[in-house]
């Protein structure tokens, strides 16, 4: 397993070691002892599990007083997942990370509490799955809107495409708005 630093300090990419031979491959997506010796968390406590179509963009969502960290990955298809840093004290407060997660290259991403995370997809359809250190508590559940212009997040849209996205999602609050992390 190698885990990358990304632009974002405490977010990481993380690259299983993958097992392929002429019957398919084998790919441990998420080892307790592994992973807890690479710095990451082990106690997690719930997995999720979406599928969407093409240009459906979920996101971006976190919760505020139950906080989640989640390591995701994609089971199938292509997605462009993106973690945004929501905790004011932050140097890196408003910044945001992308990068494309696929069936194909395996790889995952860890993101953690105090961050959002939205995701929008690439292929004609995607399996993302991802496992949670909180549980999902709808009352702590927060959007900011995917499109706010003081984050500036360059969906790689089609040009001339408007992503599918919820009412919910399409209602989430601008950065400046938002109720966020200390």
């Amino acid at each position: 397993m190698k885990v990358e630093a990304t632009s974002l300090p405490d977010v990481l990419l993380i690259h299983p070691r993958v097992f392929e031979d002429s019957r398919g491959y084998l790919v441990e997506s998420w080892q307790r002892d592994r992973y807890e010796q690479a710095g990451l968390p082990t106690d997690f406590v719930q997995d999720n599990e979406s599928g969407s179509v093409r240009h459906t963009l979920r996101g971006l969502h976190y919760q505020l007083g139950t906080p989640q960290g989640k390591l995701v990955r994609v089971i199938e298809g292509e997605v462009f997942d993106v973690a945004v840093d929501l905790r004011r004290r932050s140097e890196h407060f408003g910044r945001w990370f992308g990068t494309t997660l696929s069936g194909q290259n395996r790889s995952q991403l860890w993101i953690p509490s105090g961050f959002a995370h939205g995701f929008l997809v690439l292929s004609e359809y995607a399996v993302v799955v991802y496992k949670c250190t909180a549980l999902y508590a709808p009352a702590d559940e927060r959007t900011i809107l995917w499109n706010d212009p003081e984050l500036a997040i360059d969906w790689p849209l089609t040009p001339g495409t408007s992503p599918l996205v919820s009412a919910r999602d399409g209602q989430g609050a601008p950065l400046s708005a938002a109720e966020l992390f200390t």
